[in-house]
């Protein structure tokens, strides 16, 4: 009865859009570093990477990477999975239940809910800095991370968007910092009809934000990751 309760407590708050993971003590005793898979589904799977430097007393910052359209767990982890190490950040890369996430087919829902377990298994394992959460994309995932991390800012100090191509929170919460890129010649999502006119109503709603154009098309850049991950973990150093 309690866990049907709970089910259906999760349900409604992955509908709005709503993350009910926190950062907790881990009671996972034996630490496995490196790319692992969460085996969550045996099909899209969410995979974690622990840097080789991590150590239980002392909680890493950990970014949720969330790939674009057509893309999988994999993909997403690609701007920082190199950088990982260096960073001493944990990276968590869910694949979205179809081909991209779901408040880009019209409303939030399953992707919500299947992040939402991928996060509560990290932090049941992991150790993770709450002041240093960061949500990241590229293309339809910087969409997504900016909406989802929007409506999460209680949870989400920091969002990531490389090149998104529009934002939809459900509501607001918290004040995240927020990190956007952009190629001037992009030609999937245009500069001007995307981060130009995102970035300009974030500053007007009081967010802090950090925006980087670029002479490139439609990707991330190896500079630009590393400018993000530096802004991501400055304070802590």
């Amino acid at each position: 009865m309690i866990k049907d309760k709970q089910q259906e407590q999760n349900k409604q708050a992955a509908m709005t859009g709503l993350m009910l993971a926190r950062p907790t003590q881990p009671t996972l005793e034996s630490v496995r570093h490196g790319l692992q898979p969460l085996g969550l589904d045996a099909e899209r799977d969410a995979l974690l990477y622990v840097p080789k430097n991590y150590q239980p007393d002392k909680p890493a910052p950990l970014v949720l990477m969330l790939h674009g359209a057509g893309g999988d767990a994999r993909g997403g982890l690609a701007p920082f999975l190199h950088l990982a190490d260096a960073a001493s950040i944990i990276l968590l890369a869910p694949a979205s239940r179809q081909k991209t996430w779901d408040m880009l087919y019209g409303e939030y829902g399953s992707d919500i809910a299947f992040i939402d377990s991928a996060l509560m298994q990290t932090f049941s394992r992991y150790a993770v800095d709450p002041a240093h959460i960061a949500v990241e994309g590229f293309s339809d995932g910087a969409s997504y991370a900016l909406s989802v991390g929007i409506t999460n800012g209680d949870l989400f100090s920091h969002v990531i968007a490389f090149s998104p191509g529009f934002m939809a929170p459900k509501q607001q919460h918290g004040e995240p910092q927020i990190f956007i890129s952009h190629g001037k010649w992009d030609n999937v999502l245009p500069i001007d009809r995307c981060s130009r006119k995102i970035v300009p109503q974030l500053q007007r709603a009081n967010y802090d934000v950090v925006y980087q154009e670029f002479n490139g098309f439609h990707t991330v850049p190896t500079g630009i990751a590393r400018s993000a991950l530096t802004w991501f973990t400055a304070e802590r150093e």
